[in-house]
């Protein structure tokens, strides 16, 4: 009887396994890595939404490869090194076949290793300061060629300007991004002297002495910019004393690369008035696609007033990448979904399509917007088409002889032109 039991149940472990390993086959996961809770928070928790929409219009189409699409969703709550073992949580103990995730540069650069040991695929949709280019990850936000150099172009050439704030909050990006900035406008003529370089840690409260340096470097009878890399929830209260301290837009413009419709959520708006931000979407888009984006967004949430942004546009251009790049290699494996995402296109929320290029990197138009009473951006530029992003600046010495293509032969994220050789100066 012992015997009979055993057998029994042996059976039915055997039969539940293979139920539960069924049923872990029935969907397609897909991991999103973004912080729901710290100082990230503010701009993070929008893009776990997005992606969540997006996931479920795909499995109202019929999901992929015949089966349904599951989110995994997981918080690294604005803690770098968490960033890299829920990385590694999603991959290992969940299962996903790709990710969607990660904002500020330190969380990707965290997670950068663990994406390449367990070879899976993260899709990174925020603006970053480039000088990287890994197999694994497909950065459909904007390089600083698509975004950075533009507003610099767009302050020196239509607003006159000559001296430069370069304020941003003290990691990577900021710091990359100005060290480039740095050495574009010296060699534009831009005088050591009129640069002023500043950075404050994550979530920084206390902007009056800050601001008031930039109010004094600005009195020099030189037009003065401040281009602003201040990430996360610091932008409010730095945002608050300007207008504390009356600084307008036409006295001294303030461009952003991190602040857009979310951020402005939460602000009140009508001392920023005209003050700009460098993107490649913004929510005020006219485009058949963009009105049905928001509506499709704002059912979602079911919240008529809640914003759309321009990485939730990288979110939608990365995810529709990878399910046409899934269908066309008809597996979701790493290696078969990277050799075939090079040279997809799919449509922008503004009108036109963004490709994924050989250093996957993508093609996006740039815009610069002024900011409303609304909270909403007016487009007072924009390029006449889109611009391939650069994984390697033109304007660093380490950087201006690497280019990157993952497509064999070369398979290399920093193939030096002028040694002929691959590696050294990272990939």
């Amino acid at each position: 009887m012992k015997k009979t039991f055993t057998k029994f149940a042996l059976a039915g472990l055997m039969a539940s396994t293979m139920i539960g390993g069924a049923a872990a086959e029935d969907t397609i996961k897909v991991g999103i890595l973004h912080s729901l809770s710290g100082t990230m928070a503010i701009s993070e928790t929008t893009l776990k939404d997005a992606m969540l929409m997006l996931i479920e219009e795909q499995n109202k189409k019929g999901g992929l490869l015949g089966k349904k699409l599951e989110a995994v969703v997981v918080d690294p709550a604005s803690d770098w090194p968490l960033f890299a073992e829920k990385a590694r949580e999603l991959i290992e103990v969940n299962g996903v076949d790709a990710v969607f995730g990660c904002w500020t540069s330190v969380s990707r650069k965290s997670v950068l290793p663990v994406f390449e040991e367990l070879n899976s695929l993260l899709f990174y949709p925020v603006q970053y300061e480039g000088e990287e280019s890994q197999r694994n990850v497909f950065y459909t936000g904007a390089a600083p060629n698509q975004q950075a150099i533009p507003a610099v172009d767009y302050l020196m050439n239509e607003e006159g300007v000559e001296r430069w704030v370069l304020a941003g909050t003290d990691y990577v990006y900021p710091r990359t991004t100005n060290k480039i900035l740095e050495a574009y406008l010296k060699s534009k003529g831009v005088a050591e002297e009129d640069i002023m370089i500043n950075y404050t840690p994550f979530g920084h409260s206390d902007w009056q002495t800050i601001v008031s340096d930039i109010k004094a470097f600005g009195s020099a009878g030189k037009k003065t910019a401040v281009v602003s890399t201040i990430n996360g929830d610091a932008n409010v209260p730095f945002y608050k004393e300007l207008g504390n301290a009356g600084i307008k837009a036409e006295d001294i413009p303030v461009v952003a690369f991190s602040v857009g419709e979310e951020e402005l959520a939460g602000l009140d708006t009508a001392p920023l008035v005209g003050h700009l931000a460098a993107w490649n979407y913004f929510q005020s888009a006219d485009t058949d696609a963009n009105a049905e984006f928001i509506d499709t967004w704002q059912a979602f949430v079911g919240d008529d007033n809640r914003v759309t942004n321009d990485p939730m546009e990288a979110h939608f251009i990365g995810f529709n990448m990878w399910v046409e790049a899934v269908e066309k290699a008809g597996t979701t494996d790493p290696d078969a979904v990277i050799d075939s995402i090079v040279g997809v296109t799919v449509p922008n929320l503004t009108g036109g399509y963004s490709a994924m290029m050989p250093n996957h990197h993508i093609t996006k138009p740039v815009l610069i917007g002024e900011i409303q009473e609304d909270g909403q951006f007016e487009t007072v530029w924009e390029t006449s088409g889109t611009v391939v992003g650069d994984a390697w600046s033109d304007y660093l010495d380490g950087s201006k002889d690497l280019i990157s293509d993952w497509r064999a032969p070369m398979s290399c994220g920093n193939f030096n032109t002028a040694t002929g050789k691959c590696g050294g100066s990272g990939s």
